[in-house]
């Protein structure tokens, strides 16, 4: 192999690796998007409407029981 060959090489996986590297991180930064609340269509907020019927729930069985 000439140098050439070898400098290509080296491009070659240096785009590769910095494709990965683009693409991991995307999808952390989308991942974690998704765990901030923005007003309704987060997981986040799912989650925090689902805690609050769960709440309101124990309450009344709570309330119930007595």
């Amino acid at each position: 192999m000439t140098a050439q060959d070898y400098a290509a090489l080296a491009v070659a996986i240096a785009t590769v690796l910095g494709g990965v590297t683009a693409m991991l991180q995307f999808m952390v930064k989308h991942y974690l998007a998704e765990l901030k609340p923005n007003s309704g269509t987060s997981m986040k907020d799912a989650v925090n409407r689902l805690e609050t019927r769960v709440d309101k729930i124990y309450e009344i069985l709570c309330d119930k029981s007595n």
